[in-house]
């Protein structure tokens, strides 16, 4: 997987994704918010953003729908490139 450090750069590299056709799935792991595509040869890759560890899930461990809008609202300007 690539991680990016702020959540503006997923949503950034969603819509470039979803602009090139390449954008297959996307989850909310908890302590991730991931974004999965196919590369022109149809390898699947991964790109991540790490929610703090601050806000980590304590007892709900799980996977779940990826709500960007919600995330963006949430963390903008949050860079999480020293955790």
């Amino acid at each position: 997987a690539w991680q990016v450090h702020t959540i503006e750069e997923l949503a950034a590299l969603r819509a470039r994704l979803l602009e090139v056709g390449s954008l297959v799935g996307e989850s909310d792991h908890g302590v991730s918010k991931s974004l999965y595509a196919k590369d022109p040869d149809g390898i699947e890759f991964e790109v991540m953003w790490a929610v703090p560890r601050a806000d980590w899930p304590t007892t709900d461990v799980g996977t779940w729908r990826l709500d960007l809008d919600a995330a963006l609202a949430r963390y903008a300007g949050v860079d999480t490139a020293d955790q």
